[in-house]
Order: C-alpha cells, then structure tokens, then sequence
C-alpha cells in the first residue's frame, strides 16, 4: 500500500511516498496536460532530485513535471538492501503507476539513464518515451577476456572493497566536499556550473544514515540486463542527448552502439560533460521540450 506524506527540507519542496515499507521522496511541479505525457526524471548516482532544479523550472511551464530520488539516494530511505536496476525498475514502475497514473517519458541522467531503459523495457505500460543523458550500463561483452594478470588485479581490488572497512574508508574520502568538488571539475565542462550549493547537495545525503551502506552495494550487485538486451525489447520513442566532453563515457563510441541496436533513436551531441542536464539546462530543456511535442 502506497502513502503520500508532505514533506520540506533543503532548498526543495516536496513529497514523501510510502514504498515497499520506506520513504520516497519526489517533487512535482507545473499542469497535467491531456495532449501531452508528463516527464519523471532520474537522477544518476550520488545526485537526487535536486540536481534537476534547472530543468524543472522551465519545464514545467510546458509538462506535468515529477522528480524522484531513488532508494538509497538524496532524502530518499537508505535501508540496507540490494541494490540495482531491478530494485529501482520496480520503483520507478509502481511509483508511475500510483502517483502519476499514466505513462510517462521518464528521463534519466548517467545511472538514472540505465534505470530508466530498465523500465522502458521492461513496463512497457508505464512508459510512452525514454530520454538518457549520457545513460550508463554495459552492453554484451565482444571483445576478448582481459588477461591474468589484468583479471586477477579486478579480482583483488574487489574482493578487497567488499569488505566492510575499506569500504567505508573510500566512501568516507570520496564523500568530502573538497574531492566532490574535484570529481566534479573533471566532469563538467564549465566550472562555473560547479557551485557551493551544487556540492553541498551532494554531500547532504551522504550523511544520512545508511548511506555508507548504499555506496558499499555497488560492489556487492550483481550487473543488470546488458544495455543491447534492453534495447531489444523496448518499443518506445527514445531520445539521447550526449555531452562530448564527458571523460566517463566516449559518447561517440558509445552513441554508435545504441544506433546499432536502436537505430530508430534521435540523438544530439552537447557541449558538455557528464550532466548535460544541469551544465547547459536551457539546450537540454528546448532538445526536450520539441521532442516530445514532436512525437507525442
């Protein structure tokens, strides 16, 4: 059974959904419109729905617009469970389903692209259109085993990170404004994007109970469906919008696959980094905006 609470905190606006015995935490903004699906966007890993503050101001002039934290990320619960692309399928699945109550194009940056192919593929009844902004997942492996010694250092290094202590160590390092602050500079291309409150909604989170725990699953899951599997089995619109300058993911490489797999797809490339979204919002909002009133 699902509960709707309200719910302020940060700079933010919003709502706490009951799920699966936890706290949801989402955000609405702008009309329902009957000519025209409403937008539910995904944020990547670490993020939450704050980092989509730019797009939800303008959008919302246009769209019925939702944001959700996923379980484990921003105000959302961090219970000490599996996480993956299953988990948060389902999420995003029910979440559509009781609170929005139609299909929707669900949107999603890095991590929150992945999940939201995952329920595209896989809820078709709950998705009419799919955006990724330089989504992540892997495709079927094609090319040839790493080597011995290759494959023996991954097998150490995390075998090692799957214990408790180092685990918390690294979490403990990388969760310090100084070194998100320097993660950040090497993803976006403009620096001027990278503000005091940027890194402090990245860093509030990662003081909440659990969240060490959640940063610690990343070792643990097991991958989801390869990113080609997922591809064969959805029929929707998809939209992918790419920042060239993201050091994380060749985006020409990469765009390349999906246009083998899904050659259907509308694609632009950015000048940006990882979150396209949040370092050139107005490119990103007016890409989307057309898109779905084009297809839609």
């Amino acid at each position: 059974m699902s509960q709707a609470t309200s719910t302020q905190s940060g700079g933010i606006a919003g709502t706490n959904w009951q799920w699966r015995g936890q706290s949801v935490y989402y955000v609405q903004a702008g009309d329902r419109h009957s000519d025209r699906p409403p937008l539910l966007l995904v944020h990547g890993f670490g993020a939450s729905t704050d980092h989509w503050r730019k797009n939800i101001a303008e959008l919302q002039q246009d769209f019925h617009v939702w944001a959700i934290d996923l379980l484990g990320f921003g105000r959302s619960a961090k219970p000490d469970w599996d996480y993956g692309g299953d988990l948060w399928c389902d999420q995003l699945h029910e979440f559509i389903q009781t609170m929005i109550g139609q299909p929707t194009v669900v949107v999603g940056n890095s991590l929150g692209g992945y999940v939201a192919l995952s329920v595209a593929a896989q809820r078709p009844e709950s998705v009419v259109g799919a955006v990724l902004l330089n989504g992540a997942g892997p495709f079927s492996s094609t090319s040839p085993d790493p080597n011995p010694l290759q494959k023996t250092i991954e097998t150490v290094v995390r075998s090692i990170l799957l214990q408790p202590l180092p685990s918390w160590l690294l979490f403990q390092y990388v969760r310090q404004r100084s070194v998100i602050r320097q993660t950040l500079e090497k993803v976006y291309l403009d620096h001027t994007a990278i503000t005091d409150q940027l890194v402090e909604e990245i860093y509030r989170p990662s003081c909440d109970p659990g969240a060490a725990t959640v940063f610690a699953s990343v070792f643990k899951s097991r991958q989801g469906d390869p990113v080609d599997a997922l591809l064969s089995r959805m029929k929707c619109p998809l939209l992918m919008l790419w920042g060239v300058g993201d050091p994380w993911i060749n985006a020409s490489d990469r765009g390349a696959k999906f246009r083998q797999h899904y050659p259907a797809l509308t694609e632009h490339y950015l000048q940006a980094g990882h979150c396209p979204h949040d370092e050139v919002p107005a490119q990103v909002n007016e890409l989307l905006r057309q898109w779905i009133l084009n297809h839609f």
